[in-house]
């Protein structure tokens, strides 16, 4: 499978990708509807960043509680009671009067549930597509989550204008119960892809299994880390260059769709594990000038040159799957999308500190440069061959897993430590 039409003839991937959107416009316009709510009532920046980041930040506390789910119940319900619970907790943040400190137990709430529904999405997509198909249908839900935010913060604008950020929030929630009704109704019924229980053991559980495979470590800390310093990067942008912003946040979004696409639709196999530290060093090498504060247009082009480097991390996720097993893959897939948005959420107030001891410049070079380090750290280790275990594809992996968890000691109800 090579083709973007051959992609959409796959049996449940359309309602899917529609699903997504709907759900990723949703996202976008309450995030910006409830940032500006916030800072009209507080004034502060702090408090306006924080009902943003809020959700990211509360991936991690899903990640070591809830995710289980993803692999444990049927797919086409999680993301329908994920959907559904999004769209009311939405519009709980829309209730008038409600204080400003009663926001943030119900972003919390949102993070959890969203961290379930990422893992559920992830695996739900390598079960519909055939082998080898996985990094073209991510690239293309990664471009759909690029346009939907585009069009949801113009849209969002529009709408706090005119209904209010409260009536935006509304809206928002209607978005995310028509992605409800498109799962329910698009996506056919599958069986779980792990028959246990969803609970906060088996989350630990499974976590330190999936940690404790050889290979798995260095992927997870390729994921989280580079990618997070240069969202950290980009948090700077207003700051280094407010006139400026709109134009290096454009160029940015336009740089990771052309790396989307180059990753998903031309890169073949062959040229993928060759290309991917390249990949990697791009991401965060252009921003090392900035230190210099190179004109406007210069630092669009540098921004969208090193955004195209965001496509490592799909040929990691594509090597994230080879590695793990099939009935973990929702688990594992949620697991690296809960670690990259806390660990973005973590750079970006990391980034504004160390812009208050220097400059929105140095920081910004600061971070690529730590981005850099990082990739060449790491480089060693995912040059490790693959376990040949992993190679295929057979009803040997899960037995095999299993018995490698219990000699490597992995059983422990709680993971290692990053």
């Amino acid at each position: 499978m090579r083709t973007y039409r051959q992609l959409f003839r796959a049996p449940g991937f359309a309602p899917l990708f529609l699903t997504c959107c709907l759900q990723n416009a949703a996202t976008t316009i309450a995030g910006l509807a409830l940032a500006t709510g916030v800072w009209s009532r507080t004034g502060s920046p702090l408090l306006t960043a924080l009902s943003m980041f809020g959700p990211s930040l509360a991936q991690l506390a899903g990640a070591t509680l809830l995710l289980s789910a993803a692999d444990r119940l049927p797919p086409r319900a999680a993301l329908t009671g994920v959907a559904a619970a999004t769209a009311l907790l939405t519009a709980v943040l829309a209730a008038p009067g409600l204080p400003v400190a009663a926001l943030f137990p119900v972003l919390l709430a949102m993070g959890l549930v969203g961290s379930v529904g990422g893992g559920v999405r992830n695996g739900l997509l390598n079960d519909l597509l055939p082998d080898g198909a996985y990094l073209l249908g991510r690239s293309t839900l990664n471009i759909a989550v690029g346009v939907m935010q585009i069009a949801g913060f113009a849209a969002g604008g529009a709408l706090v204008t005119v209904l209010s950020p409260a009536g935006t929030l509304l809206t928002a929630a209607g978005l995310h119960l028509a992605g409800a009704a498109v799962a329910r109704l698009g996506l056919a019924r599958r069986a779980p892809r792990d028959p246990g229980r969803p609970s906060v053991a088996a989350t630990w559980q499974v976590n330190s299994r999936l940690w404790a495979i050889p290979g798995v470590r260095p992927v997870y800390l390729a994921l989280w880390l580079p990618n997070g310093l240069i969202v950290g990067c980009e948090a700077l942008f207003v700051p280094f260059a407010p006139a400026g912003a709109g134009l290096l946040l454009a160029g940015s979004a336009l740089g990771m769709l052309a790396g989307d696409v180059l990753a998903g639709r031309f890169l073949p196999p062959r040229w993928r594990r060759r290309l991917a530290p390249l990949l990697r060093l791009l991401l965060a090498v252009p921003y090392l000038p900035f230190v210099l504060h190179p004109p406007l247009p210069v630092a669009v082009g540098l921004a969208t040159v090193a955004a195209v480097g965001y496509c490592s991390t799909l040929l990691l996720q594509e090597r994230l799957v080879e590695l793990t097993p099939a009935e973990h893959r929702g688990q594992a897939l949620g697991l690296h999308t809960s670690g990259m948005l806390t660990m973005q959420a973590v750079c970006a107030a990391l980034a504004g500190s160390l812009a208050e001891l220097t400059s929105p410049a140095a920081a910004i070079t600061l971070l690529a440069a730590a981005s850099v380090a990082v990739t060449l750290l790491l480089a060693g280790p995912l040059r490790e061959p693959q376990p040949t275990w992993t190679r295929g594809r057979s009803s040997g992996d899960a037995s095999l897993f299993r018995r490698i968890s219990r000699t490597t000691g992995a059983v422990s109800p709680r993971p290692k430590s990053r």
